[in-house]
């Protein structure tokens, strides 16, 4: 994949000319089907956060119940759902025996202007510690749930267990975590009294861009790190 994106890009910049596509293989995942709906209760709750403990995490990724929350996320966060890539992690938030919140975690960005100047790491390190990063794809708090406190404590409790999960399954820790937020529809507020801290604003390209002209809305980036020496430990080459 890495030599196909390499051929592309020459090819793209003039540098050389590729025959003609002789043959595209089906991709089962460009076709994939969308979680279907599954029946839960969805009796509103409204209570307060210290009647509602006590919270449990389920990482999910791999497990029985990842098919209930892919069908959580498609059917009731604004976004959808989606396929994560690369590493990944899925937690089910739970309370009185019922499902009350969803987070998705995957590889973070390669490339993030903003993220890359607080760090102040060199691209070296950037390419070395990269899988050091997790990005928080989604968070959804379902919504017949209305609990005052509760998205910040979640992203508080998450914090202290990401790392240890993240190393369980892939064998290595995570340092510092990252979030965008389209300023367009929400101001972020569950994330700052988390302490997350804005970094910056994405550049609106995206990451396959060949233009250098904006073609997507700008996001707000919001990072936090896992151990007071992310610094350090991030910089290493």
């Amino acid at each position: 994949m890495v030599c196909h994106g390499l051929l592309l890009m020459l090819h793209r910049a003039g540098e050389i000319e590729l025959p003609p596509v002789r043959y595209t293989p089906p991709n089962p995942l460009a076709k994939r089907r969308p979680p279907v709906a599954m029946l839960i209760d969805t009796t509103p709750i409204r209570e307060r956060l210290h009647q509602l403990q006590p919270i449990d995490f389920q990482q999910v990724r791999r497990t029985a119940d990842e098919a209930l929350f892919n069908s959580l996320m498609e059917h009731h966060h604004y976004l959808g759902y989606e396929q994560p890539v690369g590493e990944q992690l899925k937690y089910l938030v739970w309370a009185q025996g019922r499902p009350i919140a969803c987070l998705a975690w995957s590889s973070a960005p390669r490339h993030l202007g903003s993220r890359d100047r607080y760090l102040g790491w060199s691209a070296e390190a950037r390419r070395r510690n990269i899988r050091f990063l997790a990005y928080n794809t989604r968070f959804l708090i379902l919504p017949w749930v209305t609990v005052e406190h509760l998205a910040s404590h979640i992203l508080a409790r998450m914090a202290k267990r990401l790392s240890e999960d993240w190393e369980h399954l892939y064998q290595h820790p995570i340092y510092f975590v990252e979030t965008f937020v389209d300023p367009t529809r929400f101001r972020g507020t569950c994330y700052r009294a988390a302490n997350w801290i804005r970094l910056g604003e994405t550049s609106g390209r995206g990451k396959d861009d060949h233009t250098n002209r904006p073609n997507r809305s700008i996001k707000e980036v919001l990072g936090y790190p896992l151990t007071q020496r992310f610094r350090e430990v991030l910089q290493e080459v």
